[in-house]
């Protein structure tokens, strides 16, 4: 794309934590990253320059808050705070990974909020929108008192699995919990299939997880999908049990490959076929195992910035 954006007041902005995902969206945008340093102090606190006038701009900031999460958002929040001094007119938020997001409500007593929490160190800071994909809960949306662009990543992966002739087939989409029937539901409409729910309960501590499976899988290509896959413990479970129930392949997928502790493992001794998911967060070389397939959510949020820039209407990139 020729650089139809590099001499306006649209600036994009890259951190550390995923600094390629940041290049791949500059270019669809057509525009350069933006020029800034960041350092660290011998004790470890984190220095930043702007090494290019931003003033009356409408920047753009990309960062994962993705491992190692303090970090990084104490990388944006100094970021933010250096573009408001700078005169930027708008700062904008790219937040393909919100971390700290697991904790959207006291599910136990004297418990943090920490979504919350993040949500108002952002607007203090002075951010003036976010533009994020796939948060944990999606009321968290309204833990923002500025703008926020909530973008989805079912259809990246749905198109994925119709490319790969998926549509139609004998094919279930399964939640691996009741949390994620909703997005469950969404990707089984991408792909005219219906879903399966998988009902996990402990009936006491310390004794093994009972998996009960509503829906029909018997013989079917199984795709369980999830927002997030941490230590994946439950994914892998869940794939298990499915072809214990007679589920004739599964696959898996998700927004966010946090993919900590045993992960790895987990997946390349499970009964996973290929796990799909987005480059929303950076994975090490070591972690792009085999089975492991990464699409690119650079197009989709090089759309919205140029949208949001444009000031046209961002909810048409939902279809």
């Amino acid at each position: 794309m020729e650089n139809q954006y590099q001499n306006s007041k649209l600036k994009v902005f890259a951190l550390n934590s995923n600094v390629e995902l940041a290049k791949e969206i500059a270019s669809e945008v057509g525009v350069e990253l933006g020029q800034c340093s960041v350092k660290r102090f011998s004790d470890g606190e984190i220095q930043i320059n702007i090494e290019e006038s931003i003033r009356g701009c409408d920047v753009f900031v990309i960062q994962s808050t993705s491992a190692p999460v303090n970090e990084n958002l104490m990388e944006l929040l100094i970021m933010i705070d250096a573009l408001k001094r700078a005169s930027a007119k708008t700062i904008n938020i790219v937040n393909p990974y919100y971390g700290y997001a697991r904790q959207d409500r006291k599910a136990r007593a004297r418990e943090p909020i920490t979504a919350k929490l993040v949500a108002n160190l952002l607007e203090t800071a002075g951010a003036d929108r976010v533009i994020t994909l796939d948060l944990h809960a999606p009321q968290i949306q309204g833990f923002f008192d500025i703008l926020i662009d909530h973008l989805m990543g079912v259809p990246i992966l749905g198109d994925y699995f119709e490319s790969k002739g998926f549509i139609d087939e004998d094919v279930v989409i399964v939640s691996p919990d009741h949390g994620g029937v909703t997005r469950a539901r969404k990707l089984a409409e991408r792909l005219k299939a219906p879903i399966a729910i998988i009902d996990k309960r402990r009936p006491k501590p310390n004794v093994a997880e009972v998996m009960n499976i509503v829906g029909h899988i018997d013989g079917k290509k199984a795709i369980l999908i999830d927002d997030i896959i941490d230590t994946a413990g439950t994914i892998t479970l869940a794939a298990n049990a499915l072809v214990e129930n007679g589920a004739k392949e599964v696959y898996a997928c998700c927004t966010h490959p946090v993919l900590s502790g045993p992960a790895i493992d987990r997946i390349h001794n499970s009964q996973i076929k290929e796990l799909v998911v987005t480059n929303s967060i950076a994975l090490p070389e070591e972690k792009k195992i085999e089975k492991l397939v990464q699409l690119s959510v650079a197009p989709l949020i090089g759309e919205a910035i140029i949208r949001v820039f444009e000031e046209q209407s961002v909810s048409t990139l939902f279809d």
